[in-house]
């Protein structure tokens, strides 16, 4: 099931992001007394951590008890500004009281096949000790590229069709660039996914993308689609301008 919410501004997108965030958390302490999150990189993202570790929202959120995640990450180390953990920390993780341990970043630092390996069996020793078959996140957190690509799933890409990795490592040849992301099969085991989508230069692809015509080999952002859960697009009135509303 998919749900479009459009709001007038980038920063009414965010907080509608973070309490969503919220919500989730509070959901998944009821149900199983832990929150699992796969949190997003780039920047869109930066503004939902930054409230998220504020005093409107911080008291919220049950830190010790919850397990962050990641959609996808750059092959830079940790503490390279590009690295999508590094910009978590420094928005996010050093400003809310969350184990360490419960941070389970992708080992970056390592080659890009040795890491994706690395991640999966962190996935699956995470889940598989609670009994479960999938990485089973309550809440995957997603942003969207002004060409339909979401996490490290890029146009014309073979991971898109990945039936057994949960994680794998993939060259971007537009951006000669080497990515460690979660498959389609690992983001589609999610309970929730919010796309985060601001600014009109998404536009033209978010009119694709929640199109009637599915195209997935060229936007990405359509294989998402959990078969058990909620796909919520949260998107600005600038990326909205070509939607029929």
């Amino acid at each position: 099931m998919h749900q479009v919410r459009i709001y007038p501004t980038r920063a009414a997108a965010a907080h509608a992001v973070a309490a969503q965030f919220v919500a989730s958390s509070e959901r998944a302490m009821t149900m199983q007394g832990r929150f699992t999150v796969a949190l997003a990189g780039g920047s869109t993202p930066r503004d939902v951590y930054r409230l998220l570790a504020s005093d409107d929202y911080m008291s919220m959120v049950e830190w010790a008890y919850s397990h962050f995640f990641w959609g996808d990450e750059r092959t830079v180390p940790l503490n390279d500004p590009d690295n999508n953990a590094h910009m978590a920390r420094e928005t996010l993780i050093d400003h809310v009281p969350i184990p360490m341990n419960h941070i389970h970043r992708i080992p970056s630092q390592l080659p890009p096949e040795e890491a994706a390996w690395a991640y999966e069996q962190t996935l699956r020793e995470f889940f598989g000790s609670r009994g479960l078959e999938q990485p089973q996140f309550d809440l995957v957190l997603l942003g969207m590229g002004a060409e339909g690509h979401t996490a490290s799933l890029f146009p014309h890409s073979p991971v898109l069709w990945e039936s057994e990795r949960w994680v794998v490592a993939t060259y971007v040849e537009p951006i000669k660039s080497w990515r460690i992301t979660l498959t389609p099969l690992a983001l589609n085991a999610a309970a929730k996914v919010i796309f985060l989508v601001a600014g009109e230069e998404k536009a033209q692809a978010l009119r694709e993308v929640l199109g009637d015509q599915k195209q997935p080999e060229l936007f990405p952002a359509q294989i998402i689609d959990p078969p058990q859960g909620k796909v919520l697009w949260i998107v600005d009135q600038a990326a909205a301008s070509l939607l029929d509303t």
